[in-house]
């Protein structure tokens, strides 16, 4: 990329985070004096295939697609900072849990309760939504045979959706999107119950290219970990829940290598699509 080109920003996270992302964007943008954009309108798998061809300065992606693309023979992508989110249930540590969420009329009270249901999961190159459940299977010494049905729903926000329609009875939803619907509609709190906690795993990271100039890379390192220290930044970031960024390296994502390998596994689910 070239270091003087206009900067490139997206994500690839759940559509609630595309609002502060732009913020994001735009703030260090102009901090960096340089024009800047936030692609966002585009299907979130063509971002993807951009971030893979790179396309994009800095990209905001899960950790399980971090994983594959930088242990390519030529690593696609390098991690660049991650959010450290608000919330005691953080303890200031760039992590995310998923959360195990039932309608609040719901008959089940834990994971192991859940043998026979139906399930959905948003798509299966979610850490949050299907590696971490897959590697929670395996290690309980079960396979996705354990639930009765598995739906691939595409998205977390329609898995809860979903729920509240009583088409699915229980999924695991990205902590951070969970707690962002949560601000947006503070009604959902009586209607879903949390029954069960996976985690916590590695939060997913910002990446650039891996063949972005030093230059750039090290100014995006560094207004990114430095954005807490702003009046207007910190107010960004609370908007989405955020405390504040931190340097990420790929030893910080090892975690989600071994839950990857150990869940494989569970199997593949006989999944029921919805488009």
């Amino acid at each position: 990329m070239n270091d003087s080109s206009p900067l490139r920003f997206t994500s690839c996270q759940a559509p609630n985070a595309d609002e502060s992302c732009r913020r994001i964007a735009e703030f260090i943008s102009g901090r960096m004096g340089r024009p800047g954009r936030f692609v966002s309108d585009i299907p979130w798998q063509e971002r993807m295939q951009g971030v893979k061809r790179g396309e994009f300065h800095a990209a905001w992606i899960c950790g399980a697609p971090y994983v594959k693309l930088a242990g390519l023979p030529s690593p696609a992508v390098r991690p660049l900072a991650a959010p450290v989110m608000s919330g005691e249930r953080y303890q200031d540590r760039p992590v995310y849990f998923s959360d195990v969420v039932v309608r609040n009329d719901s008959r089940f009270l834990s994971f192991a309760d859940l043998a026979g249901a139906v399930w959905a999961y948003n798509e299966p190159e979610s850490h949050s939504g299907f590696g971490v459940v897959a590697y929670h299977l395996a290690t309980s010494g079960r396979g996705w045979d354990f639930f009765g049905r598995v739906i691939e729903s595409g998205a977390h926000e329609i898995s809860l959706r979903m729920l509240l329609a009583g088409e699915i009875d229980a999924s695991a939803i990205d902590s951070t999107v969970l707690e962002t619907e949560l601000r947006a509609r503070p009604g959902l709190a009586s209607e879903i119950h949390i029954i069960d906690t996976l985690g916590s795993s590695p939060v997913p990271p910002w990446v650039t290219p891996a063949d972005l100039d030093e230059m750039t890379f090290l100014a995006l390192r560094r207004q990114f970990t430095t954005l807490h220290r702003s009046q207007v930044g910190r107010a960004i970031m609370a908007e989405s829940g955020i405390a504040c960024f931190v340097a990420v390296n790929d030893a910080d994502y090892e975690p989600i290598r071994r839950m990857m390998h150990i869940g494989k596994a569970a199997g593949q689910p006989p999944v029921t699509f919805r488009r």
